[in-house]
């Protein structure tokens, strides 16, 4: 079982960036979670494609750029230029999903579809099969540090089944107030790659911290 430990920099420390993560890479990170906000999708506004480039410039590791914008279709080849592994784009964004998520996969790139915690999952019913994974929000999105809604669990456990009656492979990322508190309830549920911001970057010891939450998904 594919289990991906994805610190989010939008709780690092952007005034030294490139020791952040190199901080996580040393507690194990598998992967680096940019998310993009544009201040219209969600009530706040994070950074672009020339960050996620400086980042693609001081790590091997994937970079995983969750889009929380409007209009996402439009900005998607900028990302992928500057270096992005993973793309995932918003159900409640954007109308023609099938075809943005095949635009993503023709760049390159792995293709996600993201929902936020009121969107029930029959609406990724029919793109499921197109899906490399689906990104479910444990918080309402906008903030770092957010508590974790508890329901988000019951949502995973269904995504999970839906995706062992179809037999199919997407990853289910998980993206929210995930901690060392509630990770091991989030791998009983099925996910398989954990985003987690304010729990590792906020901590000390930022190295420490994520070796922490991934030592929880070698058990």
């Amino acid at each position: 079982m594919t289990r991906l430990l994805a610190p989010s920099i939008l709780s690092a420390d952007f005034s030294n960036l490139s020791q952040q993560i190199r901080y996580v890479e040393m507690g194990g990170a598998d992967v680096i979670h940019c998310d993009v906000m544009d201040g219209k999708f969600v009530p706040n506004i994070t950074f672009g494609p020339i960050v996620v480039k400086a980042i693609r410039q001081v790590t091997k590791l994937p970079i995983d750029v969750h889009l929380m914008i409007k209009e996402p279709e439009k900005y998607i080849a900028d990302f992928v230029e500057a270096g992005a592994n993973f793309v995932s784009v918003h159900v409640e964004e954007v109308v023609h999903l099938d075809r943005v998520i095949n635009t993503i996969k023709d760049l390159g790139c792995k293709a996600g579809a993201a929902l936020n915690p009121a969107t029930p999952l029959v609406l990724l019913e029919n793109i499921l099969p197109s899906l490399n994974f689906v990104l479910l929000m444990s918080v309402n999105p906008g903030f770092g540090g957010q508590r974790f809604i508890t329901g988000s669990l019951n949502k995973i456990r269904k995504l999970n089944e839906m995706r062992k009656i179809s037999n199919l492979e997407f990853l289910i990322e998980v993206d929210g107030g995930i901690g060392a508190k509630n990770i091991k309830n989030l791998i009983n549920a099925g996910c398989d790659i954990f985003v987690a911001g304010s729990s590792i970057f906020g901590q000390d010891n930022v190295t420490a911290a994520c070796a922490e939450l991934k030592n929880f998904l070698r058990d």
